[in-house]
C-alpha cells in the first residue's frame, strides 16, 4: 500500500515542507546551519567562558547534544501540528492518514543530515579525527528518528481533538532543553537521578554522540540498549493511539 502513488504522495510532501520553510527566504537553507552556530556560540561564551566547566573543545561537546535536540524539538512541534495543517488534503485525498506526519518528520530529517556534517566538520576542526565508532552514528541517528516518529504519530492524533496540544508541546521542549545534557556532561547530575536521565533517548543519544566523536569510544551497551528499547516503544505507543483515534479525524478536522 506504501508504494506507488503513497510514495509518489510521501515523497512530495517532503520536498515541499523542505521548500515552503525556506521560499522567499534571502539565506534559505543556510538558516539550518546558522541557527544551531549562533546558539552554540551564545552557550559557548555563557558556560565555556563567563562561568568555565573545564570541558575541552567545548563547541564540539555542545554541538553533539544542541543538534539532536534541534531535530527533535522542531520535528516534534511541526509534527504535531502536521495533520490540522493539512486537514484540506486529508479530506480530499484517500490517502494512510499517517503519512503525513511521517513526512513532517522525514522533511526535518533534511535539515538535519545538513546538520550533522556540520557537526562533523566541527569534529575534524577541533582535531579529534575519524575513528572506527563512527559505523555506530547511522544506527545512533535512526533511533532518535524512530523515537520522534512514535512521537508525532501520537501528538498529532491527539493534536486533532486536542487543539492545546501543539503549546503543551512547546512547553514541554523549553523544559527538556534543561533536562537533557546539552550544555553540562552526565556526570554533573545527581546520582539519584542518572536511572531517570538514561531512559531518556534523547538524553541516551547526547551521551552516544560524545562517546563515540569526542572520546573516539564506543555508546556503550547500557545506552544503545536503552535507547533502542525506548524508541522503539515509544514508536509502538504512537502507532497504536493514531490507529485508534484516525477512524474520527475527518468530523474534527
Amino acid at each position: 500500500m506504501w508504494r506507488g502513488d503513497y510514495g509518489f504522495v510521501l515523497h512530495n510532501l517532503v520536498f515541499k515542507d523542505f521548500k515552503v520553510r525556506y521560499r522567499n527566504m534571502s539565506l534559505g537553507v543556510f538558516w539550518s546551519l546558522l541557527n544551531p552556530l549562533i546558539m552554540m556560540g551564545v552557550l559557548t561564551f555563557v558556560f565555556g567562558i563567563m562561568f568555565p566547566n573545564g570541558v575541552k573543545g567545548y563547541p564540539v561537546f555542545v554541538l553533539c547534544g544542541l543538534i539532536p535536540f534541534n531535530f527533535f524539538s522542531i520535528a516534534w512541534a511541526t509534527g504535531t501540528n502536521s495533520l490540522v495543517e493539512n486537514a484540506a488534503l486529508i479530506k480530499r485525498v484517500p490517502i494512510p492518514r499517517e503519512i503525513v506526519p511521517i513526512a513532517t518528520v522525514f522533511a526535518n530529517c533534511l535539515h538535519l543530515l545538513i546538520q550533522i556534517g556540520m557537526l562533523l566538520t566541527f569534529v575534524l576542526l577541533f582535531g579529534y579525527g575519524v575513528n572506527r565508532h563512527w559505523l555506530w552514528l547511522p544506527l545512533v541517528w535512526a533511533l532518535e528518528i524512530v523515537f520522534v516518529l512514535g512521537l508525532v504519530l501520537a501528538c498529532s492524533a491527539l493534536d486533532v481533538f486536542l487543539r492545546d496540544m501543539r503549546y503543551v508541546v512547546e512547553s514541554a521542549n523549553v523544559l527538556l532543553f534543561w533536562f537533557v545534557p546539552i550544555v553540562y556532561g552526565f556526570e554533573r547530575i545527581p546520582d539519584k537521578y542518572k536511572e531517570i536521565y538514561s531512559w531518556n533517548p534523547i538524553a541516551a543519544l547526547v551521551m552516544a554522540l560524545r562517546r563515540i566523536l569526542t572520546e573516539s569510544a564506543p555508546p556503550g551497551a547500557s545506552i544503545m540498549w536503552r535507547l533502542t528499547l525506548g524508541s522503539l516503544a515509544t514508536l509502538g505507543v504512537g502507532w497504536i493511539v493514531f490507529r485508534a483515534l484516525q477512524r474520527r479525524f475527518y468530523e474534527h478536522l
